[in-house]
């Protein structure tokens, strides 16, 4: 009996034809939230790469301290949270070069010893070398703040093996020693050019908030820009949350202005607030905002504002934490866009509409790409295809809080001015606002 596979019925012989196919993804949901950008002056770690780092990861390889340290503290306060939103499920780590940086290094006998990145972390690096007894051979040990992180046998320098924290180097054989301490680790000094090169590094990523914890204007102006120039031209749509900047009227910007006290004691400036602040709304989903939410551990603000500042500070789109007897909280979960025109209203001031809009843009971009282009006829029946997914998405998100008002009425997908593209005009109402919010997304 003939068998096989079809794709049309033109079969000739008798038989049973199988054909087996995925089924059309009619249906997308909402993408998850949650991965903040930063790059920071470590003292171990890849130089110039983007590292991912979740809460579970081992940090040995990527900050030399446990998440626990005071070192990552920027890691503690970026994984917090809120009292009533998650933290980011991910942080995109880039190590900054310093000028003149410097890798430990230490011998003894024939054997050398190199951490194996620079940076004074490189500094708490002992090994040592026992004869044992029994055999010719010798225990080689590595211990870092006074302990072992890795432990192998040899006869001659040569058939050590690199490990997590050193490489090792020499030919002769062994000889027992009381501990090689390494030196001459060295952080060095990280320039404001330096900052440039994370841009490139991080743009392939997908990311909704990028943290810039310095005070240099000039950073912080080519930051701007590049959150701006990913959201209009790459579709990407991310946010930058940094410290005193100059009234950027920007809807792409988070201005923090307040520095807290830990309860431990840690006084963070606003600079350092902005990890908490980062990861705090990364972690906020589209249909959650961050106004009065609670700043975990946090048990004083600075500076302490009168009403009348607070209401300035509002006014010129500032991010600002006030204290209560409940703890510390967020004044409003506003962005710095205070400039309002027709195209861009006072809607996009709130975080939480961005966030909605972010989340629309970016997963039917994502949906657009990776089920449609290429693969659904630009006509009548590819067009309904498209407006069916869109309002299905769209349906969820009103259940889940994210919009309110919604008809399939709203959602419009017509032939483009070309016979390849196709014009997609959305209206949406957000939860939080009274007015509508048009959005035309064109793809030609």
């Amino acid at each position: 009996m003939a068998g096989g596979t079809w794709e049309s019925q033109n079969k000739i012989r008798a038989g049973v034809y199988i054909r087996f196919k995925s089924a059309p993804t009619e249906a997308f949901v909402a993408g998850s939230r949650g991965v903040v950008a930063i790059p920071e002056a470590l003292s171990w770690g890849p130089v110039g790469v983007v590292t991912e780092v979740t809460p579970d990861t081992d940090l040995s390889g990527v900050t030399g301290y446990a998440l626990t340290d005071p070192h990552n503290r920027f890691l503690q306060e970026m994984f917090k949270g809120t009292n009533r939103t998650a933290g980011p499920e991910k942080v995109l780590l880039y190590r900054l070069a310093g000028g003149e940086a410097a890798a430990a290094t230490g011998s003894s006998g024939s054997l050398s010893v190199t951490a194996n990145y620079p940076g004074v972390r490189g500094n708490d690096i002992v090994v040592t070398v026992s004869a044992n007894v029994d055999t010719e051979d010798y225990t080689v040990s590595t211990l870092v703040d006074g302990v072992v992180v890795d432990t192998q046998v040899g006869v001659n320098a040569s058939t050590l093996v690199p490990n997590a924290w050193v490489t090792f180097s020499g030919e002769d054989a062994l000889e027992a020693n009381t501990g090689i301490q390494l030196t001459g680790g060295d952080d060095g000094t990280v320039a404001s050019a330096a900052y440039a090169s994370v841009l490139p590094a991080i743009e392939p990523y997908d990311f909704n908030i990028l943290c810039y914890d310095g005070s240099d204007a000039t950073v912080m102006a080519a930051y701007q820009a590049f959150v701006q120039r990913i959201a209009e031209e790459s579709g990407k749509w991310i946010q930058l949350v940094a410290a005193n900047m100059s009234n950027p009227d920007s809807r792409y910007c988070i201005n923090v202005m307040s520095g807290v006290t830990l309860d431990d004691g840690t006084v963070l400036t606003p600079q350092q607030t902005c990890w908490w602040v980062a990861g705090a709304e990364a972690g906020a989903q589209y249909n959650e905002s961050l106004t009065y939410a609670t700043y975990p551990g946090a048990v004083s603000v600075s500076p302490v504002l009168t009403n009348s500042q607070y209401e300035s500070g509002l006014n010129q789109g500032q991010f600002l934490l006030f204290s209560d007897q409940f703890g510390v909280k967020v004044e409003a979960d506003i962005n710095t866009l205070i400039t309002f025109t027709q195209d861009i209203g006072r809607p996009f001031r709130k975080n939480r509409c961005m966030r909605l809009c972010n989340q629309i843009a970016n997963d039917i971009f994502a949906e657009f790409s990776q089920n449609y282009i290429g693969v659904v006829d630009a006509n009548e029946i590819g067009r309904s295809r498209f407006k069916g997914a869109i309002v299905g998405y769209l349906l969820d998100i009103q259940a889940n809080g994210g919009i309110q008002n919604f008809s399939p009425d709203d959602v419009e997908v017509l032939e483009g001015a070309w016979i390849d593209a196709v014009v997609v005009t959305i209206v949406i109402q957000p939860v939080d606002s009274a007015e509508k919010i048009y959005i035309t997304v064109e793809v030609a």
